[in-house]
Formats: C-alpha cells, structure tokens, sequence
C-alpha cells in the first residue's frame, strides 16, 4: 500500500471510529460490538505505524474515547483519567513485559479484572465525598455528584478523614438488577438497554438523580488519583488502603513476578466469565511499584506501565433446530432461535433471539442451518453468522396472525417490529394494564405494576375493563392489601370513571397516539361514537394528527375487539364524551414550548392552560415557536430561544396574557 492508499484509508478508519466512540461513550447505544470495533482502532494502530506522518493530535489513536456533554458542568481532572493499551495475544502480552523489563529492573505486575462499565472519579475532603465526575476525554469530565451519591457502596464517609484523596473507579450494573431493568421497560413499552455497560452509563448520566438511584448501581474503586495525608509506595499496597477505608475494590488482584504468572492469571480470569454477575471485557496488567511507573511514564493517551488484554468472545458452531415466534408484552413478535445446546462462557445456551424479519433476512437465517454462536458483552447470545443451509432449507417469514391470539398482525412502515392489534391479547396483557392505569392515562392511584401483576396471576382481570368490575372482596384476597388499601382502591378506581374522554383514548394504547394527539381527537370528535364514526380522511385532517396516526386510529377501532372493549367501559360507567371545552381561542394559532420548573404550575397544568386558550404545546423549539414559558433550571430549549429570538415569558407574564 503506497503512501496516499494509507491516508485515504486512515481518514476513512478515523471517521469511522470517532462515530463510534461517539455512539459508545456519550450516547450509550453502539452499533457494533468490541471485538468489530477493536478490528476497526487496531487497523488504524497498524497503519499509523508504518506511515507516522499520518499521526495527528485529533486521532483517535491519540485521544480518550469519550467527551464531556453541557447538560453536566464540566470537571477539569487535575489528574488526567488515561485509557488502556490494548493486547489481543498472549504474544503481545510477552511484548508488553519485554518493554517494561527494558526500562526497569525486576517488576513485579498485579493483575485484576478489567470491568465493563463507566470510569468516574470520585474525591474526597476530610474523608467526607464532596464530588464525583466521569472520565469524558480523560482531561474533561463532568460532574455526577448527585447521581454517584445514590450508589450504596461508595462510602460517603471514610473510615479515616484524610484531607484529601480522590480515587479512580468502574461504575456497572450487576446482571440480576440488568435483567430486571430489561423486563420493566419491555412492560412500560420503553426499548430496553443493549447491556449492562449501557444501563450503568445511561443510568448515570440521568438529570433526575431519583433515577440514577432507581437503577441499583454499583461500583468497584481501582485506582488512587491523588492522595493528602497518607503515603503509598504501590498498586496492591493502594487497594488494601482503600479496602480498609471502605472501598469496594477488585475482588483479586494477585502479584506476579513473572509474565508467565501473569498469563496464567490472564487465563484464569478468562475463564471466570460467565460465572459472574458483574461484566468483564479483559483483565488488567500493572507494573506494581510507583516509582518504576514515573520512569516509564505515558504516552499522549496510554500510560506505559499498563496493559489490558482483550478476550476474544468466544464462539461455537450449532445447529438451529427451529424458530418460535413469542408475543412480548407490547405486543412485538419477536422469533426465537432454539438450538442443539451448546457451551458458551460458562453457561449452556439453547435459545437466542432472532430480533425481527428483517434480522433474519439480512444473514439469511432458515430452520435446519449450521450456525456460529457467541455471547454479547458475555451475557447474551447472539448469532453471528450462518455457515451452511439444510438440504431443501426454506426462507422464514413472520407469521400474519398473531400466535397467542390469533388476531391479525401488523408492520407500520419505518419500524422493524410485527405486532399483534388485539388490544385485549393475552400476552401482553400486564402492560396493557400498566399503561392503562398510569398517571397520564387513567390515572388509577394504587394500581401499580406489582399489585396488577398479581391480578393477571390470580386470573381476576383479562381486560382493562375488568378492572371496573372487580369487588372489594377480590381486592382483600390479594395480599398486603387490608381494608383500607382496598377501599382507597376501590375509591381510585371509581374516581377515575369521570375523567374526561382524552385520558381513556390514551389509556387505550393505540399505536402512535400520545396525549397530546388524544386531546386534539377528544376536542375535534366529542364522543367515543364521534372517533367510531370518523373516517380516515376526517382524522387526518385535524390539525396535528396527520395520516400515520389517523391510519392507526382507524385500524384500531376497525377491530372487533375495540368494540367489545368499549362496549364493556360503557357497561362500567366510565365516561366517554370529552368534558373540556375553550375557554376562548386567544391563543388560537400559536405555539408554546415549556421548560424548566414553574413556581406554582406543574408542567401538565400550564399544558391544559394553554390549550384551554387554543393554543399548542410543542416539545422542542423551533422557529415556528411563538412562546417558551421558562421557570428554573431551563436549559437548552431556553439557549435555543434566545439564538433565535423567540419571545420568552415567565409563568407570571403567562397568567397576565390570560386575565388581559
């Protein structure tokens, strides 16, 4: 390859891998896993080599990953957070010894597992934590404070006040609560996370530290940054500091005088994946003593007293014996894989989601093929690739019907998801429900995801509508529900048969309809009747609405079981008809867009305010923006209006424009 074949593809390789680190680091939603994307920086690596005049500072060679984002305050590291060389071979391993043999004399290595999750440092004064930061760019971060406050294991008091320490750590999720995450947002119709690395990270980097917390994060302390009021000669002499202190640290981290010990603790770590409920993606190797570590000192990205080395993710050959079709509890078909069993870091695996048709068309997947499985972020299989097709193979297509119910499916254009339409399918019953009863819907207080789900198991209800005929008797057989609880059930759930005819259109769950499209339906149509009656056209001509959400509105009350459904809300007392009206059309034509906090109004209140005016609420500005009503801590949306000089009101110079 001559020089300008190297540049072009070099340019190529970083572009590639500057949208990656992008996708991984900041957005937490790769699109290739790390064995793809080490191929990618490895090529590169190799590349740079032979021609060093294609070395720049802003190569991603040269550069942490990640990058600070501005919904966070900045942090500069006084200490920078470097990144890990990489080694994918025992071989390089060697080399790595033989580098750190050349300028030092007698190392002793410790090696420890390298956890998958998000790097952040945390910083202490007078023993007491004061504040935490991610890695970013390994010079910027930003600040998490709160949300690393919601960690248990962290200590937020040492057990010695030293005046100052700041330390060096992996915040992860563990498997069992990644797993239980995965089920709540299938439930609540969210998209569920790739892996824990994912999870930990989104859930990190939350505003609402209330969340953060929600998410049952973890954390292993690794590394001392910086250290007032104690003295440290080396690595292991670090961790049983931190140990005694409080800190949760690696739960091995063995010395080894040798690269041959080092290896054989390399495979042996390897080996304990799959058996873990926390993710590892490599172990760890560092030189032992800080003195050899400031003679070897660091490159512009990697110290050179470290190295991490890569498992490679482990892949066997099966056979798929068939494909199932399960029906999710949103309704998605998604086809199953079950195959010959088959050893897979540590665990025998049978089953592997197929994901969607269109999954299985693009590698060409049929019943009856050799195929290679492996296991994602180490936990979740995978099939990689077909190797050979069965003799008289055929393509495999979705079904057209749904197989728990047997109603027609459907596939809205743009999405890759078939889903069932019957809104009383059994399997997906318990979020169904869960909408139903949410506070923006139906808003049923009391009636949450655990208190439903024990009346899905004890048969009591098989409809939304059977909640409304449920008695107080059934209620008290659930259990931890005495009389009182009963009766304030009871109470909610007769409360909620008056709410207006918006907030039971919602709760419905029709595809593509949210609040917002509710409420126009509501105002436009009057009556549940009113919507059975309009046409597409009619729907689609409301302001707001437009055609893909009048198709789905219509095909959803096209259905049989709409009817019953609504037929039996009847039969219950609840409310049909829309109970709000204009006040007067001051605000006919205009939209406002709400951020921040407000004084005394919550967000859905100036919402109806607003509306009740005849105007629009949008949820992002844009110059056909007429309003931003900003209360505190608005952010962007308030930046953005001022960029492009939209008119930006208080809530009290809201409430003046509605008494004027």
């Amino acid at each position: 390859m001559n020089f300008e074949e190297a540049r072009k593809l070099s340019q190529q390789l970083a572009e590639q891998i500057r949208y990656h680190n992008r996708k991984y680091y900041v957005e937490d939603s790769p699109e290739i896993d790390d064995f793809e994307y080490d191929k990618l920086y490895r090529r590169l690596e190799e590349l740079e080599t032979e021609f060093p005049e294609l070395v720049t500072p802003d190569s991603p060679t040269q550069k942490v990953g990640g990058e600070a984002l501005n919904k966070f305050t900045p942090v500069v590291h006084a200490v920078p957070m470097e990144s890990l060389h990489d080694s994918f071979s025992e071989e390089e391993m060697l080399e790595f010894g033989r580098r750190v043999r050349e300028a030092v004399e007698e190392p002793t290595y410790v090696v420890e597992p390298k956890f998958d999750g998000l790097s952040v440092s945390a910083e202490y004064r007078d023993g007491i934590f004061v504040r935490g930061s991610t890695r970013g760019d390994g010079a910027v971060g930003e600040d998490i404070t709160e949300n690393l406050r919601t960690i248990r294991s962290l200590p937020k008091k040492l057990k010695e006040p030293l005046p100052f320490l700041e330390v060096r750590g992996e915040v992860y999720m563990s498997h069992r609560v990644f797993f239980q995450l995965s089920a709540q947002q299938e439930l609540e119709g969210e998209k569920p996370f790739k892996n824990p690395r994912n999870a930990a990270a989104g859930s990190l980097r939350q505003k609402n530290a209330r969340i953060t917390a929600a998410r049952k994060l973890d954390i292993f302390i690794f590394n001392v940054q910086q250290v007032t009021g104690a003295e440290l000669h080396g690595h292991r002499e670090s961790l049983d500091f931190l140990k005694g202190l409080g800190f949760p640290v690696p739960p091995f981290y063995p010395a080894c005088r040798t690269m041959e010990q080092v290896l054989k603790e390399v495979r042996r770590i390897g080996e304990l994946r799959g058996t873990l409920d926390y993710s590892i993606d490599g172990a760890v190797v560092k030189v032992d003593s800080f003195s050899q570590r400031q003679m070897l000192g660091s490159t512009a990205k990697f110290p050179r007293w470290a190295e991490a080395f890569k498992y490679p993710p482990e892949e066997k050959q099966t056979k798929l014996l068939t494909i199932e079709v399960n029906v999710g509890r949103t309704g998605a078909l998604t086809p199953i894989g079950i195959f010959e069993p088959v050893e897979l870091a540590g665990t025998t695996v049978s089953r592997a989601t197929l994901h969607n048709q269109d999954f299985i068309e693009e590698k060409d997947i049929r019943a009856g093929d050799t195929v290679v499985l492996r296991k994602a972020g180490e936990i979740i299989p995978e099939l990689v690739r077909v190797v050979a097709h069965a003799e008289n193979s055929e393509p495999f297509r979705m079904p057209v019907v749904c197989p728990s119910c047997g109603a027609p499916v459907t596939r809205e254009e743009g999405e890759s998801a078939t889903r069932c339409t019957n809104p009383e399918c059994p399997a997906q019953l318990l979020r169904h429900l869960i909408h139903f009863c949410s506070r923006d819907a139906m808003d049923i207080d009391g009636m949450g995801p655990a208190v439903l789900e024990q009346m899905v198991h004890e048969n009591l209800v098989s409809s939304p509508a059977d909640l409304y005929f449920l008695t107080r008797k059934q209620i008290l057989g659930l259990e931890r529900k005495g009389e009182k609880s009963a009766d304030n059930l009871m109470a909610a759930m007769e409360h909620s048969k008056q709410n207006d005819l918006y907030r039971l259109l919602f709760a419905l769950g029709i595809p593509h309809v949210g609040q917002k499209a509710a409420k126009l339906i509501s105002l436009r149509f009057g009556t549940v009747e009113g919507v059975f009656r309009a046409s597409e056209e009619e729907l689609a001509s409301v302001d707001g609405i437009g055609e893909i959400i009048a198709h789905s509105i219509r095909q959803f009350f096209d259905l049989p079981n709409t009817a019953h459904l609504i037929g039996r809300l009847r039969n219950a007392g609840v409310n049909l008809s829309c109970l709000t009206s204009l006040a007067d059309n001051r605000f006919q034509g205009k939209t406002f867009v709400l951020t921040g906090t407000l004084p005394s109004l919550t967000r859905s209140q100036a919402m109806e305010l607003i509306e009740k005016h005849g105007g629009k609420v949008s949820g992002s500005v844009s110059k056909k923006t007429d309003y931003v009503v900003a209360g505190e801590d608005a952010g962007s949306k308030l930046a953005k209006a001022n960029q492009l000089g939209i008119s930006v009101l208080s809530e009290r110079e809201l409430e003046k424009m509605l008494t004027t």
